[in-house]
């Protein structure tokens, strides 16, 4: 009974063309659910692999532009990525008099659209293999996909990978990365 319950919901939701988020789940993110209802700030607060990513949020004074509308694409780096970093950087970095480089170095994780995994794959497939990724902070991330993995390049030749895409925010995704990006120095 309960089957047929469930194809007569999904072809009355067809037949009105409205989708069915319900039965599409998003990645769990750091033992946590990502719930495509909340924002990228508020999901974010749940993953306990970016403790580190939050805090320097709410540093830098970026807390309220993440909660906002949006649409935002955010390459999210892990607690991990952020601890590669050379010894006392991320301490240096949120002391309070270190906010605008902080800020600078975060929105260059961000980008002003809605960017699933297939289309970036499309947009980089379109510039024949590797695509421009203007951010936020004015920085160009160089966009690559190999084997349905993409990576990115920042202004120094750091490359991040995408270890979990896709994750739906009510503003926006998040693509979980495994380095931190930096700008030009």
């Amino acid at each position: 009974m309960f089957a047929l319950l469930k194809k007569t919901a999904i072809a009355a939701a067809l037949v009105s063309g409205t989708a069915i988020a319900a039965f599409a789940a998003n990645p769990m993110v750091g033992g946590a659910e990502m719930y495509p209802d909340k924002n990228i700030v508020e999901n974010a607060m749940n993953s306990a692999d970016h403790t580190t990513l939050v805090a320097a949020v709410k540093a830098a004074g970026l807390v309220e532009t993440l909660q906002g509308d949006g649409p935002f694409t955010v390459f999210a780096p892990t607690n991990e990525a952020f601890a590669a970093l050379p010894d006392g950087t991320v301490d240096t970095l949120l002391m309070p008099e270190n906010k605008d480089a902080l800020a600078k170095i975060l929105t260059c994780h961000v980008v002003a659209a809605d960017a699933m995994s297939s289309a970036i794959e499309k947009m980089i497939a379109d510039d024949g293999g590797e695509h421009d990724v203007p951010t936020v902070g004015g920085c160009v991330l160089k966009a690559k996909e190999m084997n349905g993995t993409i990576t990115l390049t920042d202004e120094n030749g750091g490359v991040a990978t995408v270890t979990i895409a896709d994750v739906e925010q009510s503003n926006g995704v998040i693509h979980v990365i495994d380095k931190v990006l930096l700008p030009a120095s």
